[in-house]
């Protein structure tokens, strides 16, 4: 077994207060605790979600080439990928405990790895590498089409399977999970905001001299994603997989729920690039949401016009830009603003802030996907039938009508933009309250937060296309 050093204990004056207001312990229901703490769990549920994952993959692969007839194409983007938001919200990043790569990582690992230390340059840069792979498959989504073609979606997974392959051969743990992964990226952004929150007792930490939670035991295998519970001051990393809470010799592992947002308020050494990632979410759900919509044709009409060219390519790409761009220019204007009341650097506002606006990225993936689930359900059943000799029929793949479906769309828009809103007061009167700037240090926050979820309401008002 590896053992990797652990984490220095921050020094007093890092620890930042949190809501004194917690919910009960999960882990003293017995039947939540035995769950966790059984040799069977995850395993139990990783194997069947590898095996649909691999049919899903030989779907996408060898089955039909028409995206309306190929179940991978619908498993994967009507209804995986729309559920994979509300889980990260509900159960923060347990999906990471169970994805069919991290699955084959760990068996990768158990054979043929070599069990190296994850390189310094990962650990600096591996965020903004996750921002870089994550912007480069939005936009060939749309210059190559991977969601509407089976071939490139089975390529895509394919070619992350070979990549996780690779880290769990050469690298220690589940380095390709936590400095790697695109999707790890978006759920540890979303995880901070979800409604679970895994801790320990510091004051049983205190006198431990095992740190069995860390490096693992007889019991369990250590934190796969480098986390050490007694210093971890979010839920960007942890992945619920419950190794600590097996491997703990006292009984200090502790799961509250929490309300959702919460994680965001108190983040003890705020980071550029990540709130730099979720600026970029909003810009890519605004591509999403544009590209799918009535008013696309016209703006790409126009923008050939402007350019003298009809190359999507190039058209496209300016679009993209247009869309990334703008976003993360207004939370740099926000931040300028609140500068002028705080003092602080821009650049700092823009760190410490840049994390309210996930509830409003959250609220705009769900209601993106809603429809794409909502609206395409049944095309999930329709492409599975199909698998054996069944025929797609011709009718609706409609699960509700589409008025209710953009109800729900605007209610969880105004529920983000709650969320984003009372985050980013409650960032600023946590760290400028004392000095009487909180309202000028929200303010800006604030007006940038209204026009988001405006320009979010009015792009789910216009009919959208279907996937399938």
């Amino acid at each position: 077994m590896s053992i990797a050093r652990v984490p220095d204990s921050p020094k007093p004056e890092d620890q930042e207060p949190k809501p004194n207001a917690k919910s009960k312990n999960l882990l003293h229901n017995k039947t939540i605790k035995a769950i966790l703490q059984s040799p069977w769990f995850p395993g139990i549920i990783q194997v069947p979600v590898l095996l649909v994952f691999a049919l899903i993959v030989f779907e996408l692969v060898a089955g039909p080439s028409d995206a309306h007839g190929n179940f991978g194409t619908a498993g994967t983007w009507v209804l995986w990928w729309p559920l994979i938001p509300i889980i990260l919200i509900v159960l923060g990043r347990f999906w990471c405990a169970i994805c069919p790569f991290a699955t084959v990582s760990d068996w990768v690992q158990k054979w043929v790895g070599n069990q190296r230390p994850v390189p310094k340059f990962l650990k600096k840069y591996g965020i903004w590498l996750i921002d870089i792979f994550f912007i480069l498959i939005t936009w060939s989504d749309h210059v190559v089409g991977i969601v509407e073609n089976p071939r490139g979606s089975g390529t895509l997974l394919l070619l992350i399977t070979t990549g996780v392959i690779a880290s769990g051969a050469f690298f220690e743990r589940r380095t390709w999970c936590r400095y790697l992964c695109f999707l790890g990226g978006l759920s540890g952004n979303y995880a901070r905001s979800g409604g679970l929150e895994l801790s320990a007792t510091p004051e049983k930490c205190a006198s431990c001299k095992t740190q069995s939670c860390y490096k693992g035991n007889e019991k369990a295998p250590g934190c796969p994603m480098f986390e050490f519970p007694r210093t971890m001051d979010s839920m960007a990393s942890c992945n619920l997989c419950a190794n600590c809470i097996k491997s703990c010799p006292n009984d200090s592992i502790q799961l509250h729920t929490r309300i959702p947002s919460t994680g965001l308020w108190f983040i003890n050494k705020p980071k550029f690039e990540e709130s730099f990632l979720a600026i970029i979410i909003m810009g890519i759900v605004f591509v999403q949401n544009i590209t799918m919509i009535s008013i696309w044709q016209p703006i790409l009409t126009a923008l050939q016009n402007i350019v003298g060219t009809t190359n999507y390519y190039i058209t496209f790409t300016i679009t993209f830009i247009i869309a990334m761009g703008l976003p993360v220019l207004a939370l740099f204007a926000a931040s300028w603003g609140a500068k002028l009341a705080n003092g602080k650097k821009t650049v700092e506002n823009f760190a410490r802030f840049g994390y309210s606006l996930i509830p409003l990225d959250l609220a705009g993936h769900i209601a993106h996907n809603l429809f794409h689930l909502l609206a395409e359900g049944k095309s999930v059943y329709f492409t599975f039938l199909a698998l054996f000799g069944q025929a797609i029929p011709n009718g609706s793949t409609a699960l509700v009508a589409t008025p209710t479906i953009q109800l729900m769309q605007f209610i969880l828009i105004a529920l983000g933009t709650i969320g984003s809103g009372y985050a980013a007061y409650r960032i600023a009167k946590h760290n400028f309250g004392g000095e009487g700037k909180t309202a000028g240090s929200f303010v800006p926050y604030g007006v940038l937060i209204v026009v988001l979820a405006a320009i979010n309401v009015y792009l789910f008002t216009l009919p959208m296309s279907m996937r399938m």
